[in-house]
């Protein structure tokens, strides 16, 4: 086999420059199984701040590009071309640089929301398809092993029929006017041309709607949405409740919030079934909380030896040594470098159950925010999310 086929995958990055958390993030994520090398990028607006952030990563300076057409342009005819470049950025910006990657036949990694309306993300969808790469969004959550365990229990039938689906996404972290102040991230999640007006909605929203997706398998028939702003003088919303019936008439109900005053991260989910509810929060991510008909409460740890082998083959250490959200983030990496692998080697993918959010998933995302803000401008009128990603011809 030729080094081109037994080196690591290459990773490129647009935005996530000094100062973004979630760049960092990505980078560790990306280092932590080895299995990336990030060889390019451009990291910011400014070229020499760009340039500074690339050398310290240790990026070669003729990598280090002025612009993304450049990178783009550049790494497409490159023999030892980027294999996926992320794409971390502000909301407003992921359509069109998602899209000049995908048809310079480059996969992408997109932060979510996928972009700011239905019609630009399935466009994406269908260029990824066009141009046989990969298109994914980071909903990490779904890469705990704890949150593959509910997810393995749901479709197994552990819990039985699922009568009810309560999941929250409610952070504190802008319970105050952060974006008078000076705080970067807060001004543009509060801009209402960056980040959209139900600005809580697809920042927090969709990271709440894709777990109550991949944990039950259930899709949204119809929901009733209202948005708030909490905060004085906010220019988006940064409250929102939203009421659902799942496929089967299953009722849910969905809470994102970036103003819930005390609360840190804030993500939670709640199954019940006519045998069994299970329950999982992020701040305690390697423990599963599952109970009976008689109330029986089992504690699922990281590590034992009885969970699934979706649960299992993202445990790293083992029993008693819990893992958290970089070996989340991790675990997606590792998803979908096997999928990149295979398409880079001419090999067929793996096809397993549970895996990574795909451009499908950031679509339906897209028009998860759209139903709610429809639904809330028409006084929280039931309303009909847009027809299923197959019927769109992506």
């Amino acid at each position: 086999m030729s080094a081109l086929h037994t080196r690591r995958l290459l990773a490129g990055m647009v935005g996530g420059g000094t100062g973004a958390d979630i760049g960092k993030t990505h980078r560790h994520a990306l280092r932590l199984d080895d299995q990336f090398e990030l060889a390019a990028g451009v990291f910011g607006r400014d070229p020499g701040r760009s340039a500074a952030l690339a050398d310290e990563l240790g990026i070669n300076p003729d990598r280090a590009y002025r612009d993304y057409r450049q990178m783009a342009a550049e790494e497409a005819s490159r023999e030892d071309g980027v294999d996926v470049v992320i794409v971390a950025t502000p909301n407003d910006s992921h359509f069109e640089i998602a899209r000049t990657f995908l048809e310079a036949g480059i996969s992408v990694v997109c932060e979510k929301p996928l972009t700011q309306n239905s019609a630009t993300a399935a466009e994406l969808v269908r260029l990824a398809a066009e141009n046989g790469v990969v298109l994914a969004v980071p909903h990490c959550y779904s890469a705990y092993a704890m949150v593959r365990q509910a997810a393995r229990m749901v479709r197994d039938g552990k819990l039985g029929a699922i009568r009810f689906v309560d999941v929250e996404h409610a952070s504190g972290w802008a319970a105050s006017p952060l974006e008078q102040l000076g705080h970067k991230q807060a001004a543009w999640r509060t801009n209402p041309d960056i980040a959209g007006f139900p600005s809580v909605v697809g920042d927090l929203g969709t990271h709440a709607y894709h777990l109550l997706r991949y944990i039950t398998g259930l899709e949204a028939e119809r929901l009733s949405g209202r948005l708030q702003t909490l905060v004085p003088g906010r220019r988006v919303y940064d409250h929102a409740t939203v009421e659902l019936q799942l496929a089967g008439h299953v009722p849910a109900r969905l809470w994102a919030s970036m103003a819930a005053t005390g609360h840190n991260h804030g993500l939670r989910i709640r199954v019940f079934g006519d045998q069994g509810s299970l329950e999982w929060q992020h701040e305690d991510p390697h423990h599963l909380t599952v109970q009976d008909l008689d109330g029986t409460t089992t504690i699922l740890t990281q590590g034992m030896s009885t969970l699934s082998e979706d649960a299992a083959r993202l445990t790293r250490i083992g029993l008693g040594h819990p893992e958290g959200f970089l070996e989340a983030f991790a675990n997606f990496y590792r998803d979908l470098a096997g999928d990149l692998r295979a398409r880079r080697d001419g090999a067929p993918p793996p096809t397993p159950e549970l895996s990574f959010p795909t451009g499908q998933d950031g679509l339906i995302g897209v028009r998860f925010v759209e139903a709610v803000a429809l639904s809330h401008q028409n006084d929280a009128a039931w309303t009909i999310p847009a027809a299923s990603v197959e019927t769109a011809g992506v």
